[in-house]
């Protein structure tokens, strides 16, 4: 377990690095793109670091967070309706989920908005529901529309944690984050059994 703690200490290390350098916005940006329709690390944890060391930016942060999130999920939409024999099939393939895969398109016949909304704010993989609602054909406004609402959603309430909070809170996470990483790498591994095991 020492291992793992010392591990973690030395990642929170280069996270807060890398929020001090000049081009950290650009690096979410990069990262909230990616993770939306490749990438298997959420942009969330430069997210935190970034609002808890410039607590007035926060909300900025979240901007090109959100910003890069959809922009990303509209390339994961756009790799499920063109490209998915190409790349989308292969990333599928990658997280090991092409059974459950499948059973996206009963979801979004039920409810594609509330499926998609739900995928975008909570630890479920995001971009399998990008790509899923391109390969299945879902309306790009109804695709998007849920996208801006619970991605925004989701960054605008980590920035106002930190906006309103962050002196307070940052010695709380530096004291425990290693227990909080180790809870934040549950729920993105929770996300995956989800959609492995339940759908």
């Amino acid at each position: 377990m020492k291992w793992i703690f010392e591990s973690l200490r030395r990642l929170k290390n280069w996270v807060e690095g890398a929020a001090q350098r000049p081009g950290a916005g650009w690096t979410l940006f990069a990262i909230a793109f990616a993770e939306s329709s490749f990438f298997p690390i959420p942009p969330d944890v430069l997210l935190i670091a970034l609002a808890m060391l410039v607590p007035a930016k926060a909300f900025r942060y979240a901007v090109i967070c959100s910003v890069g999130s959809l922009i990303g999920g509209t390339f994961g939409y756009l790799i499920g309706h063109e490209f998915f024999e190409l790349l989308g099939r292969k990333i599928i393939e990658w997280y090991g989920i092409e059974h459950q895969y499948a059973s996206l398109q009963t979801l979004f016949e039920e409810n594609a908005f509330v499926s998609i909304a739900v995928a975008g704010f909570t630890p479920i993989p995001y971009k399998v529901f990008t790509i899923g609602a391109g390969a299945f054909h879902i309306s790009f406004a109804t695709f998007f529309v849920a996208s801006a609402i619970s991605r925004s959603a989701r960054f605008f309430l980590v920035a106002a944690l930190f906006y309103w909070f962050g002196p307070m809170i940052k010695p709380f996470i530096d004291k425990y984050f290693e227990w909080l990483s180790i809870a934040f790498m549950v729920l993105l591994v929770g996300g995956f059994a989800l959609i492995k095991y339940a759908l």
